[in-house]
């Protein structure tokens, strides 16, 4: 096992050997200038983000899953990611979801021992069935949880693609990785606090993942977000305004086709700039495969 004093993200900071004793405005100032270094070090890693899109997008069009593993502050980040995705795109639950060392326990209170069981890694994927279809995403700062290595290790064995998300060189995780990201964010202002520079520059990339994927699986229109979940009233909201940025009708014309659809988006948009009926609008988009522009395009046609 890769001993802790060779990983960057465990390096001393040279500027904040008397962070105890800085004010609050010199630490905030610090942190934020800390910070500056997340996009650069994103920006080094876009070719190897693209690549694993690429392959969580012909993931989900054939049925797969997409599996983020990880442990502590790594497997809430990829929780957190998780459960953004039915609200936002309407998928279900299971299309995209987080396995936490220690399992749901592990949300609140960090469980001993959990993150450094090998075989745990591999136990909670074969709950979930995976299968050669499925991606799964490991996710260490360190580059080297056991945890996460021991999933990695078993997705290869049984085919499915996998990909690795560190923060440190030539890490672990990633020798049992199709596709290495590794976003090298340098020592933390509070030594070897990951949850820091590394845990948002880890963010950041999930959100770039998840966000992509579903834009090209034909979850957006334009810049809208046409499959969200109306589940309240917030939402319902949104939708309305969405359907009225798209189509221009007005706030009560919205409502009334949202109230026909159900409050589904898409379904309200399709009808409105093809002007056909519910029927024809549920053709279109299913064979366009649910993106709005190409199904406005084949009424045209």
């Amino acid at each position: 096992m890769e001993r802790m004093t060779k990983l960057t993200t465990e390096d001393y900071h040279p500027e904040t050997a008397n962070l105890d004793v800085m004010s609050i405005a010199e630490i905030v100032q610090l942190m934020n200038k800390d910070d500056l270094k997340i996009t650069q070090a994103i920006a080094k890693v876009l070719p190897e983000i693209e690549q694993a899109i690429e392959v969580v997008i012909n993931a989900l069009k054939n049925g797969g899953r997409l599996f983020y593993v990880g442990a502590g502050t790594s497997g809430r980040i990829g929780l957190l990611d998780a459960v953004e995705c039915p609200p936002t795109f309407s998928t279900s639950p299971k299309l995209v979801q987080a396995i936490l060392a220690g399992g749901s326990d592990a949300i609140m209170v960090a469980i001993e021992g959990a993150e450094d069981d090998y075989t745990l890694g591999e136990e909670e994927l074969k709950k979930q069935q995976l299968s050669a279809q499925d991606v799964v995403i490991g996710i260490a700062a360190s580059g080297r949880t056991p945890f996460v290595k021991g999933a990695l290790v078993y997705a290869q064995q049984i085919g499915a693609r996998t990909i690795s998300l560190a923060s440190n060189p030539q890490s672990v995780i990633g020798a049992y990785a199709n596709i290495a990201i590794e976003v090298i964010t340098g020592p933390e202002i509070l030594t070897g606090s990951t949850r820091l520079k590394a845990a948002t520059a880890h963010k950041q990339i999930l959100n770039m993942i998840t966000t992509t994927s579903m834009i090209k699986l034909g979850k957006v229109y334009k810049n809208l977000m046409v499959d969200v979940h109306a589940s309240n009233f917030k939402l319902r909201e949104r939708a309305k305004k969405i359907v009225c940025e798209a189509t221009g009708v007005s706030y009560e014309q919205a409502e009334g086709i949202l109230e026909q659809t159900h409050f589904q988006v898409k379904l309200a948009i399709v009808m409105l700039l093809t002007e056909t009926t519910l029927d024809t609008a549920e053709r279109l988009l299913a064979q366009s495969e649910g993106h709005v522009r190409m199904a406005v395009e084949l009424k045209k046609d």
